[in-house]
């Protein structure tokens, strides 16, 4: 197999003079009395809104690293916000905002660019509302629910893979795409989801936004929507589709529904009551199971995507995992391991957000009030005081260490961490060794695949494209 070549950013990075170990000072963040002032976040980037917007869609993870040269925290101009945008990779600025209270910090969830395609949900709601829904969603995310996911992994996995041929090239996040959407739709929809018509259309729905998610034509989408609580434009004609699709899975199952008698998703929503003894109405479904039925699969897929895309590139962890995997014996926690230091390198979620309500310390800068405040966590996954060598994929940086929890955010962080983190995971150190165990794999390009930014994701820019040389069934 051919070597890799080095990481798309390192050249931008300039990491001796933004890695470097901080100064004490700059550890200090917390919010500040209101009419606080003091320095300014140093700005980045183009000055002209429009185009430092269309520069970060271009090139996310470019612009980040070399905002990151000049310091801590620096700002950038954006479409989203008349303010500059201001955005941190310490871990102690992290802490602070994780720690505060919603009313001081919201999330900025409320004013995400999926926020047109998902309405008001669990993901993108804030405050009291976002405590209710995740409070309502939590039991379908909690150990015995994932134990009864794991068998459709398992069988998801084993069906796609038996569909591999070797000799052609192929994306690897499209098997993967099929086997997270096959968990979460048994999981929303329960274990028949097959079977029934409405729901096929939805996944067929579903699969063809994907695609169209990834085009030029998306890129301009988003753009027109930013900031929007209802689409426009092309992508208003892609959520009509969803919707149409949704809606008809929802009165399928209203008609057929008998209380407490299905334990997916759906099936306890629909038992759900307000105080008032009032069920959800269809758009709170909608909202809820299109939050899950999207961002529930398609993260993971690229997480697993990208850890190939890292792995194969990487021969001596290549060939250490597939030793552990094949004998069956892994002592050291080299699979976990490998999947911790592919979800530093490739966030599927490179940035969070909150915004502050009142003027916020970050270290020697303040932030003005009700301002942007972006965490980088991509910055932060790759600050080498904290992963010496960030630029290198090392799975041996993980044996016998766990990530801090302020720096290590592939999942959010505080009361916003990510609702099906503990299922992602589950996923992952399923398919990964099983993928690992039927196939040898490798890249026809032995480039890095560039990352594209799509909404809040970064997925790698063709797919995590591989060929197997040899399958095992």
């Amino acid at each position: 197999m051919r070597r890799g070549r080095p990481d798309p950013w390192y050249a931008r990075a300039s990491t001796g003079a933004a890695l470097d170990p901080v100064l004490p000072e700059s550890s200090l963040a917390g919010p500040l009395e209101p009419g606080s002032t003091g320095p300014a976040a140093p700005a980045t980037g183009h000055p002209n809104r429009l185009r430092q917007s269309l520069r970060i869609t271009a090139d996310l993870g470019g612009e980040l690293f070399a905002g990151a040269r000049r310091g801590e925290a620096f700002s950038f101009a954006s479409l989203l916000d008349p303010k500059p945008v201001v955005l941190t990779r310490h871990p102690e600025h992290v802490r602070s905002l994780f720690a505060a209270h919603p009313d001081v910090a919201p999330s900025l969830a409320g004013e995400s660019p999926v926020r047109p395609i998902l309405g008001l949900s669990v993901l993108t709601a804030v405050g009291d509302q976002h405590r209710r829904r995740r409070k309502l969603m939590m039991p379908s995310f909690h150990g015995d629910a994932i134990a009864r996911y794991r068998a459709e992994i398992e069988t998801a996995t084993r069906r796609h893979l038996d569909r591999w041929t070797t000799g052609t090239p192929f994306p690897l996040a499209a098997t993967t795409q099929a086997i997270t959407l096959d968990v979460i739709m048994s999981g929303v929809f329960g274990i028949d989801h097959r079977a029934a018509p409405e729901e096929a259309r939805l996944r067929h729905v579903v699969r063809q936004t994907l695609r169209l998610s990834v085009g030029p034509l998306a890129q301009l989408a988003e753009l027109l929507n930013l900031d929007r609580e209802e689409s426009v434009g092309p992508q208003r004609w892609i959520v009509a589709r969803l919707d149409t699709a949704m809606y008809a899975v929802i009165a399928a199952r209203r008609a057929a529904h008998e209380p407490g008698a299905r334990h997916d998703i759906l099936g306890l929503l629909l038992d759900v009551r307000d105080e008032d003894g009032a069920p959800l109405s269809d758009l709170e479904l909608r909202n809820e199971l299109l939050t899950l039925v999207l961002a529930g699969h398609e993260t993971t897929a690229n997480s697993i995507a990208w850890t190939f895309e890292r792995l194969l590139r990487t021969p001596a962890a290549d060939d250490r995992l597939r030793d552990v995997v094949r004998s069956g014996e892994d002592p050291d926690g080299y699979l976990e391991a490998t999947i911790t230091e592919s979800m530093r390198v490739r966030p599927v979620v490179p940035l969070i957000g909150r915004r502050v309500r009142v003027p916020w310390r970050l270290g020697e800068v303040v932030v003005p009030p009700d301002s942007r405040l972006l965490v980088g966590i991509l910055l932060l996954h790759h600050r080498d005081d904290l992963y010496p060598d960030p630029f290198r994929f090392a799975p041996e940086r993980f044996l016998g260490r766990k990530p801090g929890a302020h720096e290590w955010l592939p999942f959010g962080g505080g009361t916003r961490r990510c609702l099906g983190a503990a299922l992602a995971m589950e996923e992952l150190r399923i398919v990964v060794p099983e993928i690992v165990r039927r196939a040898d794999l490798v890249v026809d390009d032995p480039a890095p695949e560039r990352p594209v930014h799509r909404n809040v994701t970064m997925i790698p820019g063709r797919g995590g494209r591989v060929r197997a040389v040899a399958l095992r069934r």
